[in-house]
């Protein structure tokens, strides 16, 4: 293949080319599949890191929190997870009080895949959820039982 290429690119990339290896020098996948052993390994060590403080909304309105909260339930990052909080949200958040609204505020802050594990019950939430309300109506949500077809709700 060296010999197709010119001269020139053949003195840039001809060393680079024979260096390539793939012996335990490379570094672990970043991003391992769902349930793999590394999957869960990676997560429970996240889980000691220090987290990023969430941003201090001292004085926000009620109206503006809904909004912010109906935004952040469905722009997540992860389609799965997007689909099961702003549906959620579209069914639920009208009758949550101001203190509900801000508990729910503090599970977004937590990882798109630990809610999507919680909520399906793939895996055990920690202390500070695993007897909360709001889980169990999350739960109730995800296992649709009245089959209903989900799709992401319009934003207002």
């Amino acid at each position: 293949m060296l010999a197709i290429l010119p001269r020139v690119l053949r003195r840039s990339i001809g060393s680079s080319i024979y260096s390539f290896s793939t012996t335990s020098r490379c570094r672990a996948d970043p991003w391992p599949l769902p349930h793999t052993r590394e999957h869960i390994q990676s997560t429970q060590s996240q889980e000691d890191a220090p987290k990023i403080q969430p941003i201090p909304r001292p004085n926000e309105s009620e109206t503006s929190l809904r909004a912010r909260l109906v935004y952040q339930s469905r722009k997540r990052g992860t389609l799965e997870t997007d689909l099961l909080l702003s549906t959620f949200a579209q069914e639920n958040m009208s009758n949550m009080s101001v203190a509900e609204l801000q508990e729910y505020d503090k599970l977004l802050d937590e990882n798109d895949w630990d809610i999507y594990y919680w909520a399906t019950n793939k895996r055990t939430p920690p202390e500070r959820w695993a007897s909360t309300q709001l889980l169990d109506r999350l739960r109730v949500h995800v296992r649709n039982e009245g089959k209903v077809v989900r799709r992401m709700p319009d934003l207002p």
